[in-house]
This record gives structure tokens, sequence and C-alpha cells, in this order.
């Protein structure tokens, strides 16, 4: 009895899918539960499974071809015992006549073609002579008296070599040729990144978009990560990154600036009283923004904990709908990859995103002295139609304050 493979419900507001990547063919065994294919949607990846044990009898769709909710894959034969390729039998050798070869004994002659000339003489004057300009008597033409070589023979000879043009230069060595082969190749962009290009250019299209930015020191967040980051590590199973850090430390300013928390739905603006922050986590598939919920009742470890989790599972494509949804703010942090400064862009429906970067020392003033201070680039990019500077600059100062004196975030300050 055939059982068929059918694309199964996506999420919310999800009908489409691309079908990655088959895990089985035709004639497979397959036990109930396995993966068989694997389907690539706006947002994540998901495998559907066998739900009986046999044989895949049919492929109907190809990777790479779109599907919809409800639509037919393929089937499988329960209980079949799945194909298998026959052994070759092993062919019995054929004897070989064996065949007397007779040793080769010919013995090859070099032939000296030219042959041996009786040494004709030379003067010693012309001997001198050849000595000095270190000459062979056979490369000269000799018009002495019995084939002898005579003193004007030989100036002859040289002033002749003399007038003779310099050799062409050697030709310079050529590049190697290129290997042949496409000098380019076209592949069809994921479901996942063309729906991210489609957000991205969407979020410039329709929000007034700015950019803002500040320096933080990270002296006293280094110190109390060194101080603290093998204890840490020891009771929680997760180490202490900077995320926690800035996660809290935006949930301080969001709290004092809401519109930044906001987002705009028609002619209405919608404050959020939850802090579900979106951490940007780059996947081989694209960029995907799982969400970390109600940062405000959660400590660190806890965060760090979801952080490492999501990201891990982001990766492996394993997120689910839910867990990319619902988030009020993003933070990225292109530091990781070695950016210095960038400009992020929003994460719509979001009003905000903070762009943390790489942690570089440089020269700043302390006082009246010049110290050299681990500093980093803050960027926040935000939606000025809800937005006023003064709210983006006093938000990013105070996390900028949040991290320089990490005391404000415990004490909520």
């Amino acid at each position: 009895m055939a059982t068929d493979i059918v694309v199964p419900t996506l999420g919310e507001s999800v009908t489409e899918a691309t079908v990655a990547q088959w895990f089985k063919a035709v004639g497979d065994q397959v036990d109930v539960d396995e993966p068989i294919v694997e389907l690539e949607t706006d947002k994540v990846t998901l495998e559907v499974n066998a739900t009986v044990a046999g044989a895949i009898s049919e492929i109907l769709v190809d990777s790479g071809q779109e599907v919809e909710v409800g639509a037919l894959l393929g089937r499988i034969e329960a209980g079949a015992a799945g194909a298998v390729a026959p052994k070759a039998e092993a062919k019995a050798e054929e004897p070989v006549a064996a065949v007397a070869e007779a040793p080769a004994q010919a013995a090859v002659a070099a032939a000296a073609p030219a042959a041996a000339t009786a040494e004709v003489g030379h003067g010693p004057a012309v001997e001198k002579m050849l000595k000095e300009q270190g000459l062979q008597p056979a490369e000269i033409p000799a018009s002495g008296k019995d084939g002898r070589l005579t003193k004007g023979d030989v100036v002859s000879f040289m002033e002749k070599r003399a007038e003779a043009p310099a050799p062409a230069p050697a030709p310079a060595a050529k590049a190697p040729a290129r290997e042949p082969g496409a000098r380019e190749e076209r592949v069809r962009m994921t479901r996942l990144r063309k729906r991210v290009a489609e957000r991205l250019k969407e979020a410039q299209n329709t929000a007034a978009m700015l950019t803002t930015f500040n320096e933080v020191d990270m002296s006293n967040i280094l110190a109390l990560r060194a101080q603290h980051k093998d204890a840490f590590e020891k009771k929680h199973g997760v180490r202490l990154g900077f995320m926690s850090f800035f996660a809290k430390a935006c949930v301080v300013a969001l709290k004092e600036f809401p519109a930044v928390n906001a987002e705009i739905d028609g002619d209405d603006i919608v404050y959020k009283n939850h802090y579900d922050i979106g951490v940007a986590v780059s996947t081989p598939q694209g960029l995907v923004v799982p969400v970390v919920r109600d940062i405000d009742t959660k400590g660190f470890a806890v965060i760090e904990q979801e952080i490492v989790d999501l990201a891990t599972r982001g990766r492996d494509g394993k997120l689910s709908m839910e867990e990319l949804t619902g988030g009020t703010f993003t933070i990225t942090n292109g530091g990781v990859f070695g950016s210095l400064i960038s400009t992020p862009i929003l994460n719509p429906p979001q009003s905000g995103i903070l762009g943390m970067h790489k942690t570089q020392k440089r020269p700043v003033a302390v006082g009246d002295a010049i110290e050299l201070r681990p500093m980093m680039y803050l960027a926040l990019s935000y939606d000025h139609r809800i937005i006023d500077g003064r709210e983006a600059v006093s938000f990013l100062v105070r996390v900028k304050e949040c991290i320089e004196d990490p005391q404000r975030i415990l004490l909520d300050m």
C-alpha cells in the first residue's frame, strides 16, 4: 500500500516552500520518523519525515522546485524492501597463454657521422691568439697552405664576430594558460536569502531610516568578564559573552525611551511593554534573527544560554517560525567578523536596531591624560518617523553609560 509524502503546514501566513534536497532516492528503505526530504521556506528549513516504514516508490517533485502546503512530493510503499544493487559477480580469470619472449640482444651502435680528419697544425703566434681569445681552431675558416690556420684568419674571424648583431633577447615567459572551465557560475537564490533581500529593501523604501553613532569604553566590561568568566562558566555551563550585557543595557534604555521599542501600524504607533530582543545570526542560507523573549525578566546566564541555542539551531536551519517573529528590537554584532563601523538596516516592523562592532584599542582623553583604551563604536539605526533625533541619541548614550558602568544594569538605572 502506497503512502503519500505531502508538504506539511509551514506556519502562520507561510503557504509556499522550495524542495531543498531529498535525503532518499527511489528504492531506498526508510523507517518511521526518518527524514526523507528537506523544505526551505522564507524563514526556516524543515524536514519531512516518513510516516510509515517501507521503501520510496516515487519522487514527484525535484530539488529546487516550489510547492504549496498539501502538495504531493512522492510516495512510500509501506513494508517494501529497499532496492539493493546486485553485487557484481567476480569473473573467473581466463588463463593467459605464456608467450616466450626472446631476449632482445641487438646492439645499437652510435655511428659517428662525421669522419675524423687529420689534425692540421698552426704556428705558435696563432696558438697564443687562440688561447688569449678562448677560441677553438675548428670554428675558424683556414686559408693557409695545406689548410693551415693563419694569424689573419683569427683576426678576420674576431672582427666579423664583433660586427655581428647581438642575439635577440629570449621571449618573455608567457603567463600560464587559464585552466578550462566556466568563468562564472549562476546559482539560484534560496528562498530565505530572497526573503531577506525583500525585507531589507522594504525597510529602506518605507522607513525614514537614520543612523547615529557613539563609542563606548569596554574597559570595565572586559575587567568584569575576566574576573568572573571562569566561575560563571563552571556554574552555568555557558560562556559569559558581551551580548547579554548589551541586551540588558538596551532594556534599560528601551524603558526610558519607549518609542525605540515601538512600531508603526497604519496611522497608529504601537508601544510595546515587553522586551523581546532579536539577535542577528549569519547562516549558510542567509541572515536570520531569532528572538530572545522577555529579556527584562531573565538573568545573564539564561540569556547567554538562549542566544547560544538559537544561534546553533539557526545555523542548522532548525528554528521554528515562532522563534523568528515578534521581536521588538534587534542587536547585530558585526564585530565578530572584524567590522569597525557600519550602519545596520532596520528589521521591519521594528523601529530600532543596535550595531555592535570590533573592540580595538585607541588613544582617548582620560582627564588631562591620553590613554590607550579598548573602544567599540556603536551604531543605532532608527525610523525617524516615530523616533526623534533627541530620543535616538539619548538612547545610545544610555546604552553607553550602562556598558561603561555595569552597575547601572543591575540597579536598572
